[in-house]
């Protein structure tokens, strides 16, 4: 009996497109992602099941361009293939629909309140997170959970996500000496996870404190290095 591979007539996330060649029209849009995932990366620094992608295309059929979400984590994947890393995410590939989307809203309206939060509900994606830096009324912040192929949206913040098992919100801090308000990661009690900046500050003072109760004991901290 011929064994037929139905994935072998598929192609591979190498030689499918890695970019809609559109760029972002606010820098926000690669930004608030991207502190997202170094946060997940000092969160989770041992953890090899998660990925994590910034306006990367994601197939879902062979035979139409991608969706390519600001941001979007995927869990119980390979977090690396290879040095080379993804070129794309492809889903008969990963066998792992994203479990969360993330579409920071810009000047220019591109369908995240209708045509891609239908799109993604459509696939499957657990949680749709929209922020929107330019609302003045209305929740900037709005996270979505799948019940029943609907959307529904979750009040708080930070909102808590059991199956990721974090909470996302928004709150005012400085990333790249830039002073606004940003997302963040937050654990079950509802703290703020810290940056690596923040994280790298407070080793560095936590070292100075240490060296001078040292001092205080007539050691010096050099010799000890």
């Amino acid at each position: 009996m011929l064994n037929y591979d139905p994935l072998a007539c598929l192609p591979s996330s190498e030689e499918l497109p890695d970019s809609d060649d559109i760029p972002v029209d606010n820098e926000l849009q690669d930004l608030i992602p991207g502190l997202l995932k170094a946060i997940l990366a000092m969160a989770w620094p041992e953890r090899m099941d998660w990925f994590f992608g910034i306006d990367m295309g994601i197939y879902y059929d062979p035979d139409l361009p991608p969706i390519v979400p600001d941001g979007f984590l995927s869990l119980g994947v390979e977090r690396f293939y290879d040095e080379n890393l993804r070129p794309s995410y492809v889903l008969w590939e990963e066998k792992r629909v994203p479990i969360l989307a993330l579409e920071v809203v810009s000047q220019t309206y591109r369908g995240e309140y209708s045509t891609k939060k239908a799109e993604y509900a459509r696939l499957g994606f657990l949680y749709y997170v929209v922020y929107n830096p330019f609302r003045r009324r209305k929740p900037r912040l709005e996270v979505y959970k799948l019940v029943n192929n609907t959307y529904e949206l979750h009040d708080g913040n930070p909102v808590w996500l059991p199956e990721i098992g974090l909470g996302i919100g928004v709150e005012r801090g400085t990333y790249l000496g830039i002073p606004r308000e940003w997302l963040y990661w937050y654990d079950q009690q509802g703290q703020r996870l810290l940056t690596p900046q923040e994280q790298a500050k407070l080793a560095q003072q936590r070292a100075q404190i240490l060296a001078e109760r040292l001092r205080s004991l007539g050691v010096d901290p050099d010799s000890l290095t």
